[in-house]
C-alpha cells in the first residue's frame, strides 16, 4: 500500500551509502528507453501551477493575491511582466485538456487558486464561481483517462491574510490553510486521489524570506537589502508554520474524508542533489549538510517528527521545535513522498575554509554551493540559473532519498528545463529543442535506472504542459512542452511534445543518451 508508514534508519547507514554513492563516475552510453520498462501503473504526466497558467485574475469572483500585487510593482517583474493574462488556461482549459490526452499521458498536476476559492481567505465567502471551474476540469480530465493530482497551494497566498497577520510567518496562517484544504477535500476529493498540500515550501522560502526576490520580499544582508526582514530566522519560521499547516490540513483529510474517498495526501520539496567539490573529509560533509537543508529540511519531520540533525547542529536554538502535540500531528503525516528536482551542483565546505560572502552561513549548512570546479561546469547549461543538466544527480538523489525513508513509495513531480526567448518571434531553436528532447530522454533513463536498483518510484511530471509566467523572470523562460505565442495564446507543440508523445505512444524503444556506471 502507498500510505504504508516507513521506520527511520539510523544516519550512519545513511551516511555511508552517501558515500557510496559519490564514489560513483558516470559516463554517457546509448540505452533504449521506453515505457514498458517502467512499473506498471507508472504515471507519466505534465505539470503546471494556477498562478503562472490561469490568468483571469479579476473574473469570477477570484481576489487578489500575492502575486497579484507583487508583480504589478514596478522592478519586481522582469520586463514588466505580469500573469493577468498570462496563458488564459481559466478560458482555454479545454483546449489544454485535448493537448494532454493527444500526448498520451495519464495524469496531470495542477494547482488551485486559493483566492478563486477564497478570495479573501477565512476573512470572506466561498465564491462558487471557483469551485465550478475546477469540477469543470477536474470533470474534462477524467472524461479524458488523466489522473489529476492536484496541489492546493503553489506558491500563492491570498494577499488579505499577508496584509493582515505576514502570512506565514505567523502561526495564524496553520487554520486558515487547513480550513480552505478542508473546502478542496469536500468539493473535490470524491474524484482527486492525489493531493499535494503545499509545493516547494524550502524555495519559496528562500526567496521570500532569505533572498527577498519573492513576496512579501523580506531580507536582511548578506543576502539583500530589502526594507525589512531576517534572513538567518523568517525562512526557518516560515518552514515551520508550512509544515504544521500540511500537518492540520492531513488531521482532517485522514479524520474526514480519506477513508470515503480513498485518496493521498503528501507535500513536495524542491530536492537538489549535492557533490563533494573535492575528496577532502571537510566537502564530505558539507555536501551531507547541504542535502539535509533541502528536501529533508521538509520531510523529516513529516516522517520522523523532527527536522534533520544536520540542521540542529547547524542552527542550534534559531531551529523551531515541535511540541509534543504537534509531532502527534507532524509526524507520519506522509502517505508517499514526492520531489520536484532541477538541480545538481557541488558543496564546498565554510567550516575549515573561506566562503563567498552571502554563502556557507548556518542557515545555508556551512556549505557553499556552485555549478563551477576548476573552471568546468558540473553539466551543461540552460536557461536558468544553476539549473545544469546533470541527470546522473537525480540516480543518486533516489538513491540517498530511499536510504533515508526506508524505500517510501515516491513520484517526481516536476522536472524540466528552460530555454530563454530572446524574441516573440518563433525561433527554430524553441520549436525545435533537441535540447529539451535529450534532456527528458536522460533523466528519464536515469530514473529508469534508479527504479531497477529498488527504488519505489511511481510517476514522472515533465515541467511543463506548456510555456508559462515563471515567476521573477516573467516571459524570458520557456519551459513548455508547447509553445505558447502570447500574442494570439496559441499553443504549437515542440519538437518534445511530438517525442514525449512519441515515447508514451509507441511500443519501440527509443535510443537515449543514458547512464554507465563504473566505478
Amino acid at each position: 500500500e502507498i500510505g504504508e508508514e516507513s521506520t527511520y534508519l539510523k544516519m550512519k547507514k545513511t551516511s555511508r551509502i552517501f558515500f557510496l554513492l559519490v564514489q560513483f563516475f558516470f559516463v554517457r552510453s546509448h540505452e533504449e528507453i521506453c515505457t514498458s520498462q517502467f512499473p506498471k501503473g507508472f504515471f507519466f504526466g505534465v505539470a503546471t501551477s494556477s498562478y503562472q497558467v490561469e490568468g483571469a485574475v479579476l473574473e469570477d469572483g477570484r481576489g487578489l493575491n500575492n502575486w497579484d500585487i507583487f508583480s504589478h510593482t514596478k522592478g519586481n517583474i522582469l520586463d514588466g511582466d505580469n500573469a493577468d493574462i498570462a496563458d488564459d488556461h481559466y478560458h482555454l482549459h479545454k483546449e489544454d485538456v485535448e493537448l494532454m490526452h493527444s500526448l498520451g499521458i495519464n495524469a496531470y498536476r495542477f494547482s488551485i487558486s486559493w483566492t478563486r476559492i477564497l478570495p479573501k481567505g477565512r476573512f470572506g465567502n466561498i465564491n462558487p464561481n471557483g469551485i465550478k471551474f475546477y469540477n469543470k476540469l477536474i470533470d474534462s480530465l477524467l472524461l479524458k483517462g488523466l489522473e489529476p493530482f492536484v496541489t492546493i497551494s503553489h506558491h500563492d497566498i491570498p494577499q488579505e491574510l499577508e496584509d493582515r497577520y505576514q502570512s506565514w510567518l505567523s502561526p495564524l496562517i496553520q487554520d486558515d490553510f487547513a480550513y480552505y484544504a478542508d473546502i478542496c477535500f469536500r468539493n473535490f476529493g470524491d474524484r482527486v486521489k492525489y493531493w499535494i498540500t503545499i509545493n516547494e515550501p524550502n524555495l519559496f522560502v528562500t526567496n521570500a524570506y532569505m533572498r527577498g526576490i519573492y513576496p512579501p520580499r523580506r531580507c536582511s544582508p548578506p543576502f539583500g537589502n530589502c526594507s525589512s526582514g531576517d534572513s538567518d530566522t523568517e525562512p526557518l519560521i516560515a518552514v515551520h508554520n508550512m509544515l504544521l499547516s500540511h500537518a492540520k490540513a492531513t488531521n482532517i483529510y485522514r479524520k474526514n474524508y480519506q477513508a470515503k474517498q480513498g485518496g493521498y495526501i503528501t507535500i513536495v520539496p524542491h530536492a537538489g542533489m549535492f557533490i563533494p567539490i573535492s575528496d577532502s573529509e571537510g566537502d564530505k560533509e558539507a555536501a551531507k549538510r547541504a542535502l539535509a537543508f533541502t528536501a529533508p529540511w521538509i520531510l523529516d519531520p513529516l516522517l520522523h517528527g523532527d527536522y534533520p540533525p544536520e540542521m540542529r547542529q547547524c542552527l542550534g536554538d534559531r531551529l523551531p521545535k515541535f511540541s509534543s502535540e504537534e509531532v502527534g500531528i507532524v509526524k507520519d503525516s506522509l502517505d508517499f513522498i514526492s520531489i520536484n528536482h532541477y538541480l545538481t551542483l557541488y558543496a564546498k565546505d565554510c567550516i575549515h575554509s573561506s566562503c563567498d560572502s552571502g554563502g556557507g552561513r548556518a542557515i545555508q549548512g556551512f556549505a557553499y554551493t556552485t555549478g563551477e570546479r576548476n573552471g568546468t561546469f558540473i553539466g551543461e547549461l540552460t536557461a536558468f540559473p544553476r539549473f545544469f543538466v546533470v541527470p546522473e544527480g537525480l540516480e543518486m538523489l533516489i538513491e540517498y532519498l530511499k536510504t533515508r525513508y526506508n524505500n517510501k513509495p515516491m513520484f517526481l513531480l516536476e522536472n524540466g528545463m528552460a530555454q530563454a526567448d530572446e524574441s516573440i518571434e518563433l525561433h527554430s531553436e524553441l520549436l525545435h529543442d533537441t535540447k529539451r528532447v535529450n534532456y527528458h530522454k536522460s533523466y528519464l533513463a536515469s530514473l529508469k535506472r534508479a527504479i531497477r536498483n529498488g527504488a519505489d518510484v511511481r510517476g514522472y511530471f515533465v515541467w511543463s504542459l506548456i510555456d508559462n509566467f515563471e515567476w521573477t523572470s516573467g516571459y524570458s523562460l520557456r519551459f513548455g512542452l508547447y509553445y505558447v505565442d502570447y500574442q494570439t495564446l496559441k499553443r504549437i507543440p515542440k519538437s518534445s511534445a511530438k517525442w514525449y508523445r512519441d515515447f508514451l505512444t509507441n511500443a519501440t524503444c527509443i535510443d537515449s543518451p543514458a547512464l554507465k556506471r563504473e566505478v
